[in-house]
């Protein structure tokens, strides 16, 4: 039986994948920070799904928890053969302000976490000859708008590029790029959304569904939806000038919903 260890498994996407993996009858590691929302969600995941549940408290913008969590994917006892790094949060701080403590805090928790877990969890994989890791980046990585897609990019690009050392150890590596999905993520990040159509909205247990069926086929990449699978194909293509004319206009109708 599979033991997956989720990143942010508490809320939004981790939580849908929880609760995916815990249908399917594997254990759980789930990281977080809020003890008593790791306690309920634990406690939720196994009375409804009859699942072995670990946790471990953790804020990954930490570098002594990163180790932690880090430590627990190179166990040898009662491994974990799947990862989830899913944790993160909006930067929506500009590029420019002097102070970029927000800056730092989202590459300790959506940078340097990712690599420190992601290596981890490919060397115990490595060896036990099968493994999956899933790294959630975002379609808002094909844009310019600010840091966090500067970040998303990264996780892209970092994934694949994990993938390709890991080829031919029965490890798989998968990023998902989701759209915008309903979860709590726009609200804690101050977003309204109010101007974005409700079509392009995604449900987060749906989306995880499809990316699990991605990461079957092997897929490097997983894009839920025909919808943002279009729109992430005409970004790729698009010229950079547009996309960059395109991403201000994002940025400023974004601005106005604060």
């Amino acid at each position: 039986m599979h033991r997956a260890l989720i990143t942010g498994g508490t809320a939004g996407i981790g939580a849908a994948f929880a609760r995916a993996f815990a249908a399917r009858g594997a254990s759980l590691v789930l990281v977080a920070r809020d003890a008593s929302r790791l306690d309920e969600t634990a406690a939720q995941l196994r009375r409804e799904y009859g699942v072995e549940v670990e946790t471990l408290i953790a804020d990954l913008a930490d570098r002594a928890a990163q180790q932690r969590v880090a430590d627990r994917l190179e166990a040898a006892t009662e491994p974990v053969d799947v990862l989830v790094n899913n944790a993160g949060f909006s930067v929506r701080a500009s590029l420019l302000e002097e102070d970029i403590s927000a800056h730092d805090l989202g590459f300790e928790v959506m940078i340097r976490a990712v690599l420190k877990l992601g290596g981890a969890a490919g060397r115990g994989m490595r060896e036990r000859g099968r493994g999956w890791i899933i790294n959630v980046g975002s379609v808002s990585a094909l844009v310019t708008q600010n840091n966090y897609s500067a970040i998303k990019a990264w996780v892209g690009n970092y994934s694949e590029s994990l993938g390709v050392q890991l080829a031919g150890t029965g490890v798989q590596v998968t990023a998902l790029m989701p759209g915008w999905v309903r979860t709590e993520f726009h609200d804690r990040a101050g977003i309204k959304g109010s101007s974005i159509p409700g079509v392009l909205w995604l449900d987060a247990d749906r989306l995880v569904e499809e990316c699990l069926r991605d990461v079957a086929r092997g897929k490097p990449v997983s894009i839920p939806s025909l919808r943002w699978k279009g729109i992430a194909g005409v970004l790729r293509t698009t010229p950079r000038g547009i996309v960059a004319r395109l991403s201000a206009l994002l940025s400023h109708r974004r601005s106005r919903e604060k």
